[in-house]
C-alpha cells in the first residue's frame, strides 16, 4: 500500500527512534544496513525527513541521526504525508487512474473501509507507541 520511499522512511524513523531512545546516534550506513535499504535512497529519504523536522542530523565524528524526545509523539500519518502525500487515502485499490463512487473499480466500496481504517491507525499511532511495542521484543525492521 505504501511506496518503497514510505516503507523505507517508516523503517528508518523507527530504527532511529529506537536508537535515540537508548541514547545513541546512528550513521547513514548503519541505518541502511539495519533496514535493508540502498544507502543513496535512504539518504534522500532522510533528507526529506530532516527538512520536515522529523529527524535531526549531526555531522562529524560523533554525529549521526537522532529523533528528539518531543518528536517521538509524531503520528505515523505525518511521516506518510511527508513521504507519500495523501494518495494512499484516495488511490484506487487496483491502481486505476480514475476510480470514484460514480465510476468505481470492482473493489472501490470495500477499499473505502480499508483506507479509512488505515488512516485512523496512522493518525492514532505515534513513533513512541511503536518504539514502546518494539521494546517488548519480537519485532523486526529487516528481512
Amino acid at each position: 500500500m505504501f511506496s518503497k520511499t514510505c516503507e523505507y522512511g517508516l523503517r528508518a524513523v523507527l530504527f532511529i527512534a529506537q536508537e535515540s531512545a537508548n541514547g545513541y546516534k546512528v550513521s547513514m550506513n548503519t541505518i541502511s544496513q539495519e533496514i535493508n535499504s540502498p544507502q543513496a535512497f535512504t539518504a534522500k529519504i532522510l533528507q526529506q525527513l530532516k527538512r520536515n523536522n522529523i529527524v535531526k542530523s549531526l555531522k562529524g565524528p560523533y554525529g549521526g541521526f537522532t529523533i528528539e524526545e518531543e518528536k517521538m509523539d509524531t503520528k505515523l500519518s505525518e511521516i506518510v504525508s511527508i513521504l507519500d502525500g495523501d494518495a494512499i487515502y484516495k488511490g484506487c485499490g487496483v491502481g486505476l487512474k480514475q476510480c470514484d463512487a460514480t465510476s468505481p473499480c470492482p473493489l472501490h466500496f470495500k477499499f473505502v473501509d480499508i483506507r479509512e481504517s488505515l488512516k485512523n491507525m496512522l493518525e492514532n499511532t505515534s513513533i513512541k507507541s511503536i518504539i514502546d511495542d518494539m521494546s517488548l521484543g519480537g519485532f523486526i525492521l529487516k528481512r
